[in-house]
């Protein structure tokens, strides 16, 4: 695993210690990789009524976009225990708007840093909502 990713997995384990998980006490942080190397970090931020909360990975997209930010190269999410956490349906469809299926996603658990699965967004999610307009 090249500098790079090892970067992205730490800036991802970094923000992991800034989650509001009072709820689930599942803690996730991410982070995303621009085409151009810079890094948005988020995570996840609950709230007591369960459907408005935030996961890390839509979190790190919003900022990025925020910025003005539309391409990206990578992303890391650290989350879970023993084994890593996988990014949500939503989540997948959010980064779909701006990757393609090949776009590469580093899983890795919270308390084991080394032990770290590389997936694509198409293995994750196969089939992606498309609108399309109508002819």
């Amino acid at each position: 695993m090249n500098t790079e990713i090892k970067k992205l997995l730490a800036s991802a384990r970094k923000v992991a210690r800034n989650t509001y998980s009072p709820y689930s006490k599942f803690p996730v942080g991410a982070a995303l990789m621009t085409a151009g190397g810079k890094v948005f970090t988020g995570c996840n931020v609950e709230n007591a009524s369960y459907g408005l909360t935030l996961c890390a990975e839509r979190v790190a997209v919003t900022s990025a976009v925020a910025a003005g930010y539309r391409k990206f190269k990578a992303l890391a999410v650290v989350g879970g225990r023993r084994k890593a956490a996988r990014p949500c349906g939503a989540c997948l469809q959010v980064l779909s708007e701006f990757c393609g299926p090949d776009f590469p996603i580093y899983l890795a658990p919270l308390d084991k840093p080394s032990k770290v699965e590389t997936v694509s967004l198409g293995a994750l999610l196969p089939h992606v909502f498309r609108l399309t307009p109508e002819s």
